[in-house]
């Protein structure tokens, strides 16, 4: 069997395995519909580093890889060594799932005896010096916001789980925003990013707020997709894609303009009924414009108001309380009229979906007064 045929029916086992909500690996696998539309977006070239510093089951390095290789047709047999053992570099802190993504990567003709592009290990715990071209991630959502520390008296402490690292704009407990800080550190100078992240590393205040104007300043932040709900296994779950270039150090901000596409607002996908499908963000990519960002075309108009992709300057951005990156401008159709109201089995799944996520918060604050939580979420 071909190496295609063999990481083609891993892959399948592995979508099948992440299904399986009580026992599978469903917070580490990221719908390969977004990942392969935010490669594309990306576009890594051959001899370009890439990484993904929560590399899951590799889904993100696999589809970088092969992006690479189908828009590269006569790559050299250096070339093809190269992209097979230089080129890809994952970490991940849970072993199983590492063993998951180095098979994957493996039986993808990925790696050799001789390089193991996969490492288990803490991303966040500190900077590895390593700086590559092209990061790709999903991080875990949620986070283990504290641990118990037991002394010699037997005496049991409480303490904050944060990371000190010179390199971090703020320091916080928010894993996302640690995630985003991290990512922006592992990039060389005008590599390019894309990340997926919660809400509220949109709009939260505090060390959110400090991150995103030093995101905004410090680097071209240039677009943000708003993802629908029913994407992951992790249900209830709101996420975006951010897109940034990391840029030499400036007086003037890096950031001009963000372009937001609405892919929220008035669309439905549930995992198994309505999947959501690469085509679903064929208009997000054609938008997103990669052969040259800088010739993009608003769809939204003050006489197309049902526009879903928009530009924001970046006076307006800083302007906004908080600096939120918490835009939306399409009208819910489902709040107009009651005739365009969904399926009675989708509204009853949201409304599923969105409890599960608000007790799951709950169980985090509740663990985090009580004893150490757990991390949850897709990867």
């Amino acid at each position: 069997m071909s190496a295609d045929v063999k990481g083609d029916a891993y892959e399948g086992l592995l979508q099948k395995n992440a299904e399986d909500v009580k026992g599978g690996a469903g917070q580490y696998f990221t719908p390969r519909p977004l990942i392969q539309a935010m490669v594309d977006c990306v576009a890594p070239k051959p001899g370009e580093t890439i990484c993904d510093p929560a590399c899951g089951t590799g889904g993100f390095l696999l589809a970088a890889h092969d992006y690479v290789v189908k828009h590269n047709p006569n790559l050299t047999k250096a070339q093809k060594k190269a992209l097979k053992e230089q080129t890809l570099r994952g970490c991940e802190l849970v072993h199983a799932v590492a063993r998951l993504c180095a098979m994957n990567l493996l039986l993808h003709g990925i790696g050799s005896q001789d390089y193991e592009p996969i490492v288990v290990a803490d991303s966040l715990a500190g900077d590895h010096g390593d700086r590559y071209d092209v990061v790709l991630t999903n991080p875990p959502f949620g986070k283990k916001s504290s641990y118990t520390v037991v002394g010699q008296n037997g005496e049991a402490s409480r303490e904050r789980e944060t990371y000190e690292r010179d390199d971090f704009w703020a320091i916080t407990s928010n894993k996302q925003l640690n995630f985003l800080q991290h990512v922006k550190t592992l990039l060389k100078v005008n590599g390019r990013a894309t990340i997926v992240v919660p809400d509220n590393v949109l709009f939260e205040g505090g060390a959110g707020e400090t991150v995103r104007r030093k995101l905004l300043h410090d680097c071209d932040v240039h677009t943000l997709p708003r993802l629908p709900t029913g994407l992951f296994y992790a249900q209830g779950v709101k996420a975006n894609v951010l897109f940034f270039d990391k840029k030499p150090a400036s007086e003037t901000s890096w950031t001009k303009k963000l372009w937001i596409y609405d892919l929220r607002t008035n669309q439905h996908f549930t995992l198994k009924t309505n999947p959501l499908k690469r085509e679903d963000l064929d208009e997000f990519v054609k938008c997103y414009h990669p052969a040259n960002r800088h010739e993009r075309r608003p769809t939204w108009s003050e006489k197309k108001p049902d526009g879903r992709w928009r530009a924001y300057g970046y006076n307006e951005l800083i302007a906004r309380d908080k600096a939120s990156l918490d835009i939306f401008w399409l009208k819910d159709e489902s709040l107009e009229a009651s005739n365009n109201l969904p399926d009675p089995d989708v509204i009853a799944q949201e409304i599923v979906d969105d409890l599960e996520a608000a007790l799951e918060q709950f169980r985090l604050i509740a663990n985090d007064l009580s004893g150490p939580s757990s991390e949850v979420g897709p990867q």
